[in-house]
C-alpha cells in the first residue's frame, strides 16, 4: 500500500495560521497496469479550523485562503466546488486557483463559525478528483461590544451600624464579547460615587460596607457602580450601574420625655377608667424599635395606670380607683418609658428608658351614693314561702351633707314580681315562691338615689341564686322502643335504660333501679341495676309468643339520693316480635310494627293489592269517560253542523242547503256601512206596506220596521236565507198576522214571484216553488 499527500488546503490569515494537509491513502489493485486508471483512492474526512476576524470593514474580497489538490496539475483541469454555511454568500473559491475570499462583513455575536465543504472534480467529465473536505472558518473576536448590567435597577437594604465588610448587594454586568480570546470581555468594577460608606470589589462586583452608616443620619444612599472591558485599560468599553441601598432601622435610640413635668386634673366623680392625660415621649428609631411602654413606679400606682397607644406611641393615664376629695386632694406619680425591643448589642451605651414627674390634682363633685360593696350575692331556697328574707344592700353618701338613700329594683318588671325591696333599708324579700329548675340565678340591680338630689344615683347588681330543693323525682331521659324475640332466651339483655333528674344534687345524682313488687313474678322479665345511673333489661323466660300477648308494659321504679330520697314509676314498653335465628333487629323491628297495627305480612300485602286493583279500576273508568265525551261530542259537532243552520236573511227554505257557506253563518257581528243595494223585492215591499197599516202606535212601528230594512238592504254580505228576527219591540198586536212563510201559499195568491228567477242559484229553490209554474204544478 502507498501512502502520498493528496490535498491541501492553505489558508493565509491576517495573522499567521498553519496549513493543514490531509493525507489520503491509495490502494492498488493492479500493479501491472498504469498507476494513473488503476488506482482507486479512498478518502477519510479531514477537519480543519481556521479564522476570520469579524467586523472588517470589506471594499473588496478578502484572501482566506487557498484549496488546492496535490493531483492539480494547474493545467485548468480541476475545477473546485465550494458548499456549506455561507458558500456563495459570504465565502466564495476561485474554481480553478481554489482560493477562498470573504466578500460580507462577519459579526462574531451573530454567527460564531461556518462549516464548509470543498469538493475538487473534473471540469470536463464533472467526476470527482478528490473526496469531499469539510473544515470549519470561526470568526475571531474583536472588542465592539459594551458590558452591559442586565439586572438593573437594582436596590437593597441592610441594617444600619454594620460592621465593616457587611456585604450589601452583588451587581453583574456582562459582554457580548468573545470571553475565551483576549481581554474583551474581561471585566472590572468600581465605584464612581458611594463612597467612603461602601465599596466594590473588582472582579466580583459585591458592595460591601466600607464605613460605619446611621439611619437617623441618613436613610438612602445611591450607589453609581462603573463596568469595564478589557480589564480597565484604555480603549476598552465601560457603563454605570445605580444601586439603592436602604438602611433598614435598628433600636440604637433610647426614647426621652418630651417634658419633665405634667400637670393634670381629675373629678371625685369620675369613674373608674376615666382618661386623666397623656404623656409623650419620642424615639428617633421606627417601626417596632420606636415601641415604647410607659409604668408608674411607686405607691399611687395602685390610683392610677398607664397604658400604651400602640398607633401613637403615648402613654394615657387613667383612673384605676375612685379619688375621694374629701380624703386625698393631691397626687404626684413618677412614670417611666422603657422600649420594648432592646438591642443587646447597644447595651452598654446605656438603659434604653426616661423618667419624668406627673402631678394630678382631685376636684371636688357631689358624688352619688356609695354602695358597701361592688355586687352582691345572696342565696335563698327553691319553694320559701312569699316574704321571705333574700338579703339587704346598703349605701351612703360620701359627702359631707350625707343625704338620705333611696332604694329601689329596676331592669325588668318580671323581677319585681319575684322580688321586692324595702326603699328605706334595702331589705330584698321574695314576692313568690321561686322554682330553681326554671331559673336557678336572678340577676337584678339596685339603684340608691339621694333624697335631696334625686339626679345622684348609683347602681348595683345583686345575684339571687336560688338553692335546690329535692322537689323532682328521676325519670326517663327519652322513650325507650324495646323490642324481645318470640325465640329469646333467659338472661338476655334487650334493653340498657337510664334516669335524668331536674334537681342538682351536690354529691352527684345516684339512682337505684327496680321492678314493681307486682310486676317481679309474672311478667317475664328482670332488672338489673348497674350501680352505674343506668339499668339492664333482661328476660327471665324461655321463649315469648306475640300470639298469646303482643307487648308487655313494665312498672320501672327509680329513685334518687336526695334527702328526702324520691321515687317515680315509668312505664318501659316491650314488644314481641319475629325474629330470624341471629336475632336481627331491623327485622324485628319491622314485625312488631305491623303487629303494632294489628296485621300480618300476608294482610298488609293483601290490602296492598287491593288498593292497587281499585285505583287501576278508577283510571280505566275516568279514561273511558273521558274518552267517550270526546266522541260524541264529535259526531254532535258534526251533526249540528249538517242540521242546524242558522239563517240571517230570507233564503230558499230548509232544503236549500248546498247553496251557501256555513263558515260565512259564524262570523262575528260586524258594524255595517250603508252601500248601495240591488231593488227591493216586492215581497219585502208587500211586507212592507201591510206593516203600515197595524198596531195602535203605527207610526212608531213603522219608524222601526223602517230603521231595519234599511239595514238588512245595506249589507250586501247577508245571505238571503230564512233567519228568525229579533225586533225587541212589544206591541198590541199584528193585524198582518203572522210573518211566517208557512202561510205564504194563502197570504201572497195575487202576488207575482216571476222576478224569483233572476235573483240566481241561491233563490232556483223558491223560483220553482213560486214561479210562474207554480198554478201549472197545483
Amino acid at each position: 500500500m502507498n501512502c502520498h499527500t493528496s490535498l491541501c488546503l492553505v489558508l493565509t490569515m491576517v495573522q499567521l495560521w498553519p496549513c493543514f494537509l490531509s493525507m489520503q491513502r491509495h490502494s492498488v489493485q493492479n500493479t501491472d497496469q498504469p498507476s494513473s486508471a488503476a488506482r482507486r483512492v479512498k478518502r477519510g474526512w479531514v477537519w480543519n479550523v481556521f479564522f476570520v476576524e469579524e467586523e472588517m470593514n470589506l471594499t473588496e474580497p478578502v484572501y482566506v485562503g487557498q484549496l488546492k489538490s496535490d493531483l492539480d496539475k494547474e493545467d485548468s483541469t480541476f475545477k473546485y466546488i465550494l458548499t456549506g454555511e455561507g458558500a456563495g454568500s459570504i465565502f466564495t473559491i476561485n474554481e480553478t486557483t481554489g482560493v477562498l475570499h470573504v466578500i460580507q462583513k462577519l459579526d462574531r455575536e451573530k454567527k460564531a463559525l461556518y462549516t464548509l465543504r470543498a469538493q475538487a472534480i473534473n471540469r470536463n467529465t464533472q467526476l470527482p478528483m478528490e473526496p469531499e473536505s469539510e473544515f470549519v472558518i470561526k470568526v475571531k473576536d474583536v472588542n465592539d461590544q459594551k458590558p452591559q448590567f442586565l439586572d438593573g435597577p437594582y436596590e437593597a437594604t441592610v441594617p444600619e451600624m454594620s460592621p465593616e465588610g457587611t456585604s450589601v448587594i452583588q451587581v453583574t454586568a456582562t459582554d457580548g464579547d468573545d470571553p475565551y480570546y483576549g481581554y474583551n470581555a474581561r471585566l472590572l468594577y468600581s465605584i464612581i460615587q458611594g463612597q467612603p460608606y461602601f465599596s466594590v470589589e473588582p472582579k466580583t462586583g459585591v458592595i460591601r460596607i466600607s464605613s460605619e452608616t446611621d439611619r437617623e443620619t441618613q436613610e438612602k444612599y445611591f450607589v453609581i457602580i462603573q463596568a469595564k472591558d478589557m480589564i480597565g485599560q484604555m480603549g476598552g468599553f465601560s457603563e454605570t450601574a445605580t444601586v439603592t441601598i436602604n438602611l433598614s432601622d435598628i433600636n440604637d435610640n433610647a426614647p426621652k420625655f418630651q417634658h419633665t413635668l405634667y400637670h393634670m386634673t381629675v373629678s371625685e366623680a369620675a369613674p373608674v377608667g376615666t382618661t386623666i392625660g397623656k404623656i409623650m415621649a419620642d424615639d428617633s428609631d421606627i417601626g417596632e424599635n420606636a415601641a415604647m411602654n410607659y409604668v408608674i413606679e411607686g405607691d399611687a400606682s395602685y390610683v392610677f395606670d398607664i397604658i400604651t397607644d400602640n398607633e401613637t406611641q403615648e402613654g394615657v393615664v387613667i383612673l384605676k380607683k375612685k379619688v375621694d376629695y374629701e380624703t386625698k386632694r393631691k397626687y404626684s406619680i413618677k412614670a417611666k418609658v422603657i422600649n420594648r425591643h432592646i438591642d443587646e448589642r447597644f447595651l452598654n451605651e446605656g438603659p434604653f428608658e426616661d423618667s419624668t414627674l406627673v402631678r394630678i390634682t382631685v376636684e371636688d363633685a357631689d358624688e352619688p351614693p356609695v354602695f358597701t360593696s361592688q355586687e352582691y350575692v345572696m342565696e335563698i331556697a327553691e319553694g320559701s314561702e312569699s316574704g321571705s328574707f333574700v338579703g339587704a344592700v346598703n349605701a351612703s353618701d360620701p359627702d359631707n351633707t350625707n343625704s338620705p338613700i333611696r332604694y329601689a329594683i329596676v331592669h325588668g318588671m318580671s323581677l319585681k314580681r319575684l322580688f321586692s325591696i324595702n326603699a328605706q333599708n334595702g331589705t330584698i324579700i321574695i314576692t313568690k315562691p321561686l322554682d330553681r329548675e326554671i331559673t336557678a340565678w336572678h340577676n337584678i340591680t339596685v339603684t340608691a338615689t339621694e333624697a335631696r338630689n334625686p339626679e345622684q344615683i348609683s347602681e348595683a347588681p345583686v345575684y339571687i341564686h336560688v338553692l335546690d330543693v329535692n322537689d323532682h323525682a328521676p325519670e326517663f331521659p327519652e322513650y325507650y322502643e324495646t323490642y324481645v324475640c318470640e325465640n329469646a332466651e333467659p338472661g338476655q339483655l334487650i334493653q340498657t335504660i337510664s334516669a335524668v333528674d331536674k334537681d342538682d344534687s351536690v354529691e352527684g345524682h345516684h339512682f337505684y333501679f327496680s321492678l314493681q313488687e307486682e310486676a317481679t313474678n309474672n311478667s317475664g322479665f328482670s332488672v338489673r341495676d348497674n350501680q352505674d345511673n343506668t339499668a339492664g333489661i333482661l328476660t327471665v323466660q324461655n321463649g315469648f309468643s306475640k300470639q298469646e300477648q303482643l307487648a308487655f308494659y313494665l312498672p320501672i321504679l327509680i329513685a334518687d339520693n336526695g334527702a328526702p330520697s324520691l321515687t317515680s314509676t315509668n312505664t318501659l314498653t316491650v314488644t314481641v316480635c319475629d325474629c330470624d335465628n341471629e336475632a336481627n333487629a331491623l327485622f324485628c323491628q319491622y314485625g312488631a310494627f305491623m303487629y303494632a297495627m294489628g296485621l300480618s305480612t300476608e294482610a298488609l300485602v293483601a290490602v296492598l293489592a287491593c288498593i292497587l286493583i281499585l285505583l287501576v279500576f278508577v283510571l280505566a273508568i275516568l279514561a273511558l269517560r273521558q274518552q267517550r265525551k270526546k266522541s260524541l261530542f264529535s259526531e254532535k259537532a258534526e251533526e249540528f253542523r249538517e242540521n242546524i243552520v242558522r239563517y240571517d236573511d230570507e233564503g230558499g227554505g230548509e232544503e236549500d242547503t248546498e247553496a251557501f257557506d256555513i263558515a260565512a253563518l259564524r262570523t262575528r257581528t260586524v258594524m255595517r256601512e250603508h252601500k248601495p243595494r240591488r231593488n227591493i223585492t216586492t215581497e219585502i215591499q208587500s211586507l212592507y206596506r201591510q206593516s203600515l197599516q197595524v198596531g195602535p202606535d203605527s207610526a212608531v212601528f213603522r219608524e222601526f220596521i223602517s230603521e231595519k230594512l234599511k239595514e238588512a238592504n245595506a249589507d250586501p254580505n247577508a245571505p238571503p236565507y230564512d233567519s228568525l228576527q229579533t225586533y225587541a219591540f212589544e206591541g198590541t198586536g199584528s193585524l198582518a198576522g203572522s210573518l211566517s212563510s208557512l202561510g205564504s201559499h194563502v197570504s201572497d195568491m195575487g202576488e207575482s214571484y216571476d222576478h224569483l228567477s233572476e235573483w240566481g242559484p241561491r233563490f232556483k229553490r223558491l223560483a220553482k216553488l213560486y214561479g210562474p209554474h207554480k198554478t201549472a204544478r197545483d
